[in-house]
């Protein structure tokens, strides 16, 4: 087993001492620091950005060689760390002595470690691992407070500075917050517009973790019945859509091509996107004929066959009803040159 110490307050120097354990290479962009690793120790890479507000977001996609544990350590800071595993699982305990519990895949955790303990992350020998850290301080808590302050509201909700014990909640599975974290990864921009998109989508995470927490302690919302395998085919089935947008796509199909019943295949789009599958092959649809119509010269006919709909009349008014504009105006739009300053 190998284990890596990180005692640090700033992303740069947590890269720097992952660098020196681990090996690889860095790289950084903007404030976004990457950690490309091809060795004896692992496989994939760990990604790493300071936000506004004392909140930072780590993400490990790795496959290590050996049993590895992380030791974090983040003196005065003493983080609220929201945690989500995408694939594979992580084991996790606040110093060494203490219970160690796991997080499964598309299950959220929220950890706080209200006596200043050592974090410890445990990664299983030869597993994919896909793991996303948020980390909010709570140094600083009179700067926090407000009601519209969401650090605040977090220290408020997850931080009691008078507990005698630290705070483990383990949540249920949540499909939501897999799909944010695919948009997160998606994304293409660099330099300040990319940092302002991490952090809106950072944003959306922390709130869908917090309504997870809400919903699991209050028993509001059914979990449901999906199991593991059913989510994986889930998050499978709807990456399929998005890599098949202009074929006839409908529910047989795809029960078909992943082997799901139709019922869990729309139990599993609602809990995920929010949408019935016809809706979302939709929305998918629509986000790539807005791609199209800025950046290609094909006309609107051309288009609406060229991402599966074969009524011109039918894909104007779902349009419209989603940029509040016809396509072709929307196209002309494009053709204007910006006013020079």
């Amino acid at each position: 087993m190998k284990t890596t110490n990180l005692n640090t307050n700033t992303i740069e120097a947590m890269f720097k001492q992952l660098k020196f354990n681990f090996g690889g290479t860095i790289t950084k962009a903007s404030k976004e620091y990457i950690l490309d690793i091809k060795n004896e120790i692992g496989n994939g890479n760990i990604k790493g950005i300071a936000l506004q507000g004392g909140i930072s977001y780590i993400e490990f996609d790795m496959a290590f060689s050996d049993d590895v544990v992380v030791s974090v350590d983040t003196p005065n800071k003493n983080p609220i760390y929201f945690a989500y595993c995408s694939e594979g699982s992580l084991g996790h305990s606040f110093g060494a002595n203490e219970k160690q519990r796991t997080l499964e895949n598309f299950q959220t955790g929220i950890l706080t470690s209200q006596l200043g303990d050592v974090n410890k992350l445990y990664f299983n020998k030869n597993e994919r691992s896909k793991i996303t850290l948020i980390s909010v301080q709570t140094s600083n808590r009179t700067k926090a407070n407000g009601k519209d302050n969401l650090k605040g509201k977090l220290l408020d909700t997850f931080f009691n500075e008078d507990a005698k014990e630290n705070f483990v909640y383990i949540g249920s599975q949540n499909l939501k917050i897999a799909e944010k974290i695919q948009q997160l990864n998606a994304i293409k921009q660099k330099g300040i517009v990319r940092s302002l998109l991490v952090q809106g989508l950072v944003h959306v995470i922390l709130a869908l973790e917090i309504q997870q927490h809400a919903e699991d302690k209050h028993r509001q919302i059914p979990i449901g019945s999906l199991t593991m395998r059913d989510m994986e085919l889930i998050k499978k089935a709807s990456q399929f859509v998005k890599n098949n947008y202009h074929k006839q796509l409908s529910i047989p199909v795809l029960c078909l091509e992943f082997g799901i019943s139709p019922s869990k295949l729309q139990e599993g789009f609602k809990g995920m996107h929010g949408r019935t599958v016809a809706e979302y092959i939709r929305e998918v649809r629509v986000l790539k004929a807005e791609e199209l119509i800025k950046t290609t010269d094909l006309n609107i006919s051309e288009i609406v066959y060229s991402i599966g709909f074969s009524s011109r009349s039918y894909f104007s008014k779902i349009f419209k009803e989603k940029y509040n504009c016809n396509p072709k105006d929307y196209k002309d739009a494009q053709k204007v040159s910006p006013i020079s300053a």
